[in-house]
């Protein structure tokens, strides 16, 4: 029987605009691979503007490690390569095929395939960079032996999608991405679910924890934590629950297919619901007429705690599975502390709001004051669900002190977890910053 662990420390925000159980098709006129989303790559092109790509085809690769590529999601034409300051390459433009082509990787039983030959498979299709590690959530290295795999099969940050529904459809090519992953550890395979869903337990050969508590009891991190806490040395890998889907499409249909289901959300996103479409989808044309997506609005690839800002026609990051659209917060209000504040969200129960639990918000980005110096206030430790000293630990990391930060469980963490400790920060602290700063630092001195 699988075990189930509580989360008591954290906090659900209850926000408007979730997604409705809808689904409906969106294939944008253009899609972007970029190299920014992936940490610590530094990226060298394999095609040029005019070059005709299918899915699957390699269009860059890192120069630190040139087995990890990543491929086109669709089949067309580079239609333009951007980059920003210092040429830094910023998107890989792709205009697609009205009938997409696919790389033909061939169809294969994991079973009958070694670690190895696995390995390769994945490498060569372009899936790999859905394999990530900790510490540092970066891409795992092939060569590498994790301790175990961990896959949490659901989100609990704000207006987040769910997984179960998302996956059911697909249900056997998750569970033929689960039996690849298997392979890939003589440790355990993991699968975080929340307290009460069975859709996608059970999985034979797979150790299913469920959580029950406030966000983030879904976050891999704190799944992590309560099941095999990370020490100095340890590699552990960690894979989304829809790149499971896309593994199992490499194997049981041969291609690269890197389809996602999102949910747009947000109380100004319009008619919010869940659009199926591909990594890197172009923004534009996915909202419906009556969002307002245009002036003081911020759209976001990703949830409002960890998200990307992007613009109207942007694109979906490669590991966001949500688009949120919220009102800006540039605005001031006078005498706005002394309110009763009864439709203000409020952790520190500063406003009567806290007197219905219940009720949902209507969120904007107002800071609500600027920055000032770290107080001790005690705060940070009841949204933080690990044994960790977070207040510590972040002075560590603004103080570049290596040995404390090993201390106090740097390799445990990622910035991620320290979303809801910047949310409630009186300070107004831009922590998950500092957070990978300190990740940064002590990956390049391990290195």
């Amino acid at each position: 029987m699988a075990d189930t662990i509580k989360i008591k420390k954290g906090l659900t925000i209850n926000l408007l605009g979730e997604a409705t159980k809808e689904v409906s098709d969106y294939s944008p006129s253009e899609y972007a691979l970029k190299p920014t989303d992936f940490t610590g790559v530094f990226p060298r092109l394999l095609v040029k503007e005019g070059d005709l790509v299918n899915a699957g085809t390699p269009v860059f690769h890192d120069k630190l490690k040139e087995r990890i590529v990543f491929c086109s999601p669709v089949s067309g034409v580079v239609k333009a390569i951007n980059r920003g300051e210092k040429r830094v390459l910023q998107e890989i433009v792709i205009t697609p095929d009205e009938k997409l082509s696919y790389e033909d990787f061939g169809k294969l039983d994991s079973s009958s395939l070694s670690r190895e030959e696995i390995i390769e498979k994945m490498v060569k299709s372009g899936v790999w960079p859905m394999i990530r590690q900790r510490p540092y959530t970066i891409i795992a290295n092939p060569d590498d032996k994790p301790k175990s795999i961990f896959v949490s099969g659901f989100d609990s940050s704000p207006l987040a999608p769910d997984l179960s529904f998302v996956i059911s459809s697909e249900l056997p090519l998750f569970k033929a991405g689960m039996d690849v992953l298997m392979r890939l550890t003589e440790g355990k395979l993991h699968l975080g679910l929340p307290a009460g869903q069975n859709e996608l337990a059970g999985i034979k050969g797979v150790e299913t924890t469920f959580y029950s508590g406030p966000h983030p009891a879904g976050n891999v991190g704190v799944q992590i934590h309560h099941r095999e806490p990370i020490n100095k040395g340890d590699i552990v890998w960690i894979v989304n629950a829809q790149d499971v889907l896309v593994i199992g499409r490499l194997f049981q249909l041969g291609v690269y297919d890197p389809a996602v289901t999102i949910a747009l959300t947000g109380s100004e996103a319009g008619k919010q619901g869940y659009l199926r479409t591909r990594k890197g989808a172009s923004l534009k044309g996915m909202f419906p007429r009556d969002a307002k997506t245009e002036g003081n609005m911020r759209i976001i690839s990703g949830n409002v705690l960890t998200g990307e800002k992007v613009r109207h026609d942007g694109y979906l990051g490669f590991y966001h599975q949500q688009v949120t659209v919220i009102p800006e917060g540039n605005h001031h209000e006078f005498f706005g502390w002394a309110m009763p504040g009864f439709s203000k969200f409020s952790f520190s129960k500063s406003y009567f709001s806290w007197l219905t639990p219940g009720k949902k918000y209507k969120l904007d980005t107002n800071l609500h004051g600027g920055e000032r110096a770290l107080v001790m206030t005690g705060q940070y430790e009841k949204v933080f669900p690990m044994d960790i000293l977070p207040m510590q630990l972040i002075k560590a990391c603004i103080i570049e002190d290596i040995d404390l930060m090993e201390k106090l469980g740097i390799y445990e963490i990622d910035e991620e977890d320290f979303a809801l400790v910047e949310f409630i920060d009186t300070s107004k602290t831009d922590i998950q910053k500092i957070i990978r700063k300190g990740l940064d630092l002590v990956r390049k001195e391990m290195s």
